[in-house]
């Protein structure tokens, strides 16, 4: 298993739908939470994409020098980015970060904010697209020239003259919901993503994807994308989830609503059908709860409880097949912290990082006890 964090490039705060309790999501805040994920054991973050926010290769770029092995998944965006120059980014980025560049595949869901960056092509359109780009990409990665000619695309004399440093390119992660959006991830991704529904749902998708990837030779991994809020006992976790929507009125939410209805993702579709845009019975299937949906796009399920129900919860999904937890939680520095302190020491990851020669001493075990003792481990 390994586990990766997230980097709020579209605004943070304690709640969520208000300005209340809000933080600035500048430079300095995102390189806290990139050092944190970074030292605390995250084997990467998630940048997001989109006009609400800041542009994830430029802010991705900004956090190579200041981290040591964290991977950045970043977007590519088939029909607003060439698939050469595409492949040349991503490039550049993996030799500049040692490889640590990892592609996030996003196709969109927004026609409104699609058509308000110049592409104005269907649902199903858009995928075969991305059929194409994706086509190209690997190839270009891979040092061929390129002469393409499809439907959408055409490069003649593509080429990419300075290889990744991963072989034979970044990995590409993908995530879609759809009969169109499966058979793009069959054909071309390594890692199948599907936000965080409940596991028989994520089952189903597992199921359909490994198949289609089978009938083309290939196999593919898979990884979720949740919100987390775990505290020390049970019932704390579940005020905490209260809290986080405790200043959300009707009106916002009927707002969101609207606003994401207008979206022909299959999978934002799926992700409001589990609250119906209604406060009652977030708990859509044990200790997974809805209610981040009710004002966000994208991601809307958290795992809500204490360290070991979330990690019961969490190790239920990689017996299907989950291999890569993408996690985030509000505001996201003090968050890192707790789920990386309270959940990674339960976890089978894959990154564990082993004490260093000679600190296994200094650190964690608390302040000194009247300037002589150190803390021994407790149970309350």
């Amino acid at each position: 298993m390994e586990v990766f964090w997230f980097i709020p490039t579209h605004g943070d705060g304690k709640y969520l739908g208000t300005g209340h309790g809000a933080r600035a999501v500048d430079f300095d805040y995102m390189s806290q939470i990139a050092k944190a994920a970074d030292s605390l054991g995250f084997g990467g973050v998630l940048l997001p994409t989109g006009k609400s926010c800041e542009d994830p290769w430029i802010a991705a770029s900004a956090l190579i020098p200041i981290t040591r092995r964290l991977k950045f998944l970043v977007a590519v965006r088939p029909g607003l980015m060439s698939p050469t120059i595409a492949a040349r980014m991503a490039s550049t980025f993996d030799r500049i970060s040692g490889g640590r560049l990892l592609i996030n595949v996003v196709t969109g869901g927004d026609p409104v904010e699609l058509a308000g960056e110049g592409l104005h092509l269907s649902h199903d359109a858009r995928y075969d697209l991305t059929d194409e780009f994706l086509t190209v990409w690997r190839k270009a990665l891979q040092g061929e020239e390129i002469d393409f000619a499809g439907e959408y695309i055409r490069i003649d004399g593509g080429k990419v003259l300075y290889p990744p440093v991963q072989q034979p390119y970044p990995p590409l992660y993908f995530g879609g919901s759809s009969e169109a959006g499966h058979k793009v991830a069959s054909r071309h991704v390594d890692v199948y993503l599907s936000w965080g529904e409940p596991p028989e749902q994520v089952a189903e998708k597992i199921a359909v994807v490994r198949e289609l990837a089978a009938q083309q030779g290939r196999t593919v991994r898979f990884g979720i994308r949740l919100h987390v809020i775990v505290r020390e006992k049970e019932e704390d976790a579940w005020k905490a989830a209260e809290e986080l929507i405790g200043y959300l009125d009707d009106e916002t939410i009927a707002s969101a609503q609207k606003i994401l209805d207008r979206f022909d993702s299959v999978g934002q579709r799926r992700m409001m059908n589990l609250h119906a845009g209604s406060r009652e019975a977030l708990e859509i299937s044990p200790n997974l709860w809805a209610g981040v949906g009710l004002v966000r796009g994208g991601a809307g399920t958290a795992l809500v409880g204490d360290p070991q129900t979330v990690a019961d919860r969490m190790k239920a999904y990689a017996e299907l097949g989950i291999e890569t937890f993408i996690l985030s939680g509000y505001p996201h520095l003090e968050e890192a912290y707790r789920t990386a302190e309270l959940l990674f020491p339960l976890l089978p990851l894959a990154n564990k990082r082993e004490t260093l020669a000679g600190n296994s001493y200094v650190s964690p075990f608390g302040e000194m006890i009247a300037n002589n003792e150190i803390p021994k481990a407790s149970a309350r």
